[in-house]
């Protein structure tokens, strides 16, 4: 794909858009970073706020979710006001595009919407510097997380 790649995207509506989120997630965390499947799919995948950047021609190119309410409590310290993003993932041929930037946008315009204050995350500590260019600050140790080193980090709305 090109730099010139155009995608659209949004928050995800329906089975079909859940399914392509899926898809991504297989692809990114599954196959490539060998996440064992059972790890990657969670009962929070069933009222989470789903984002979904498609290319023009319906083809998936990444995906992330927003945790909110009693779901997110426990990973944001208990702070019912912060929401947390996950499962952030863009398909490889579509990396260095700029989806991944418009993926955690689309979560923080979905957070603001439902009222909350902040977004919490859990970033492999190999993207921590893709989080922090969108302004978001490590707290707390470093942690593993499927077996993959992870600090968290929080951005006020």
């Amino acid at each position: 794909m090109s730099a010139g790649t155009r995608y659209e995207v949004r928050e995800a509506i329906g089975d079909d858009d859940r399914e392509a989120c899926f898809a991504v997630r297989r692809e990114v965390f599954v196959v490539e970073q060998n996440v064992p499947q059972e790890l990657e799919y969670d009962t929070y995948d069933e009222t989470a706020v789903h984002v979904l950047a498609l290319r023009e021609d319906g083809l998936p190119l990444g995906t992330g979710r927003l945790l909110h309410g009693p779901d997110a409590v426990g990973k944001t310290g208990g702070d019912a006001s912060v929401g947390s993003l996950g499962r952030l993932a863009v398909a490889k041929a579509a990396r260095g595009l700029g989806v991944g930037a418009a993926l955690v946008r689309a979560i923080e315009d979905a957070a603001r919407a439902r009222g909350l204050t902040a977004v919490d995350l859990h970033a492999q500590t190999h993207a921590l510097g893709f989080y922090e260019r969108l302004g978001y600050e490590v707290y707390g140790p470093e942690f593993p997380d499927a077996g993959i080193p992870h600090r968290a980090m929080r951005r006020a709305l």
